[in-house]
């Protein structure tokens, strides 16, 4: 039986592969396949930051664990669901950008404020010696208050400078570690 709806590649899409770039650890360059499996399968035109957290919380268990356990992490993971069946509809016809800086229509797919997370979270690694890991592209995401991510956040009742004050505790972590624990 063949599908209803045809399938749209990514490339078709206009979103390209970035996800064997050398500068993102193994984890996030799964996190950002899944960002982009994830902003085709919605219609989206770029893989935004709600796309990317919905992705990491998915994917990386590191950056789950800043939020911890219980009903806010539950509530945050409902409303990225509704986001993608739908709560995110008068989202796909802007583009998400902080205003910071020009719009760049496309920069491999992910939009001006994701692409600027993406290139940031590279930095910080960078600033350590190693790839860069979900807590990067994490910490990057929640310190701009228009992205798309952070109004998620904000709307499941998480605080951002909360998420970024736990960030910065994880800053010790090893990549060998793999554990919010050590």
């Amino acid at each position: 039986m063949q599908p209803r709806i045809p399938r749209q590649s990514a490339h078709e899409h206009g979103i390209q592969r970035v996800d064997n770039d050398a500068r993102l650890s193994a984890e996030l360059a799964s996190v950002v396949g899944g960002a982009r499996r994830r902003a085709v399968r919605d219609g989206d035109r770029q893989i935004d930051t709600a796309h990317l957290l919905h992705s990491l919380l998915e994917s990386d268990p590191e950056a789950r664990a800043v939020f911890g356990e219980g009903p806010q992490i539950a509530r945050l993971l409902g409303y990225l669901v509704q986001r993608s069946i739908g709560y995110g509809l008068r989202w796909q016809s802007g583009v998400e950008d902080s205003g910071a800086v020009p719009v760049v229509t496309e920069t491999a797919g992910f939009s001006p404020l994701a692409a600027a997370c993406m290139e940031d979270a590279c930095e910080r690694a960078a600033g350590r010696g190693g790839p860069a890991r979900g807590t990067d592209l994490l910490a990057a995401i929640v310190v701009d208050p228009r992205a798309r991510a952070v109004e998620v956040l904000e709307r499941a009742g998480i605080d951002p400078h909360e998420v970024t004050a736990r960030l910065d505790g994880w800053s010790g972590l090893t990549e060998e570690c793999g554990e919010a624990t050590c």
